[in-house]
């Protein structure tokens, strides 16, 4: 059976709005679980409760209810109880001792504008308990892993959005942690920037660590992960191995045929469904194969010319806006 490293067990925080005292669930009862060496994705749209998902996992937000477990440490909301009945009391103890192996990059995280890359990655690197030479080291090639060598010993106030955000991704990583936990890592990237990262979480992978991280970029996702949690509303909707997700969705065949009389139009039209115009070409979107077999023999019948017939399937983004909107 594979190790699960983190768990969150119906995790829910409900906050209260200040003068009115209204009541407000940003989380409700979120339950999932990340296994040893998978990439995970964690997604939603704005406002479906992620990031403070996150924040409760790592100890920066309390829960309201539930449990969450990291790297085999434990522990509940105050007053909850687990299938043991112990409550909050130690496991924070322990969840605080396993952070040590976690590297943790925030959504939007603070780097102190008057230190430069090499004292702030070096700053997070002793809190995490290295030092000496092996720390300076360490510190210069991870830099330099994160694309910003050459400016290692700038200003942080003197550099740009990405590059602040590659500064942060090398803190998280400095510690060499066996669960990296990244809130939108491609935030602030340009395209060179995003595939750097993309390749970076791939190559964490290849060394046995295990990711987890939230984004915006459904792209990226559908590229990286091994399985995905979508939240709507403080809820998980979707759950799964995305390879799973994206085969339960639907199928269907794109036709492209030039040349084709309003009489045929008229005669394909049940058999699509979709259809558009685009110039002099017709193109169709027609599920079954039986149904494409009827729509390129009239076609072909009727003397237009066929451009093309592209299978289709159901991504990230369609399953994203379909279950999370």
């Amino acid at each position: 059976m594979t190790e699960v490293v983190l768990r969150a067990d119906a995790l829910a925080k409900t906050y209260r709005k200040p003068f009115s005292g209204r009541r407000v669930d940003a989380v409700r009862g979120v339950s999932f679980e990340v296994r040893r060496g998978e990439i995970f994705g964690f997604l939603g749209p704005n406002g479906a409760g992620k990031t403070t998902t996150m924040k409760m996992l790592m100890g920066l937000v309390s829960p309201t209810s539930g449990g969450m477990a990291i790297l085999g440490a434990a522990a509940r909301a105050a007053g909850s109880r687990g299938a043991g009945g112990s409550g909050a009391g130690g496991g924070r103890g322990a969840i605080r001792r396993a952070m040590a192996r976690v590297g943790f990059l925030p959504e939007n995280p603070y780097v102190y504008p008057y230190l430069s890359p090499r004292e702030f990655v070096t700053l997070c690197g002793r809190l995490s308990g290295l030092s000496g030479k092996s720390l300076a080291s360490r510190v210069e090639r991870i830099i330099e892993r994160v694309g910003i060598a050459g400016a290692i010993d700038r200003p942080a106030r003197a550099l740009s959005k990405g590059m602040l955000q590659r500064a942060a991704v090398a803190a998280a990583l400095v510690h060499e942690p066996e669960l990296l936990v990244f809130d939108e890592p491609m935030s602030g990237l340009d395209p060179v920037g995003r595939k750097e990262v993309r390749d970076l979480i791939l190559e964490e992978r290849e060394h046995g660590r295990t990711v987890f991280f939230s984004s915006h970029i459904l792209s990226d996702v559908e590229m990286l992960c091994d399985r995905v949690c979508i939240l709507r509303r403080g809820e998980v909707v979707v759950a799964g191995a995305l390879r799973d997700l994206l085969a339960e969705g639907k199928r269907w065949s794109e036709i492209t045929i030039a040349g084709a009389s309003q009489s045929l139009r008229a005669s394909l039209s049940p058999l699509a469904r979709a259809t558009r115009s685009v110039g002099n070409l017709l193109v169709m979107e027609v599920e079954g194969d039986v149904a494409v077999r009827d729509v390129v023999l009239r076609a072909l019948e009727s003397g237009a010319r066929l451009d093309s017939v592209t299978p289709k399937r159901e991504t990230l983004e369609d399953l994203f806006v379909r279950r999370a909107l």
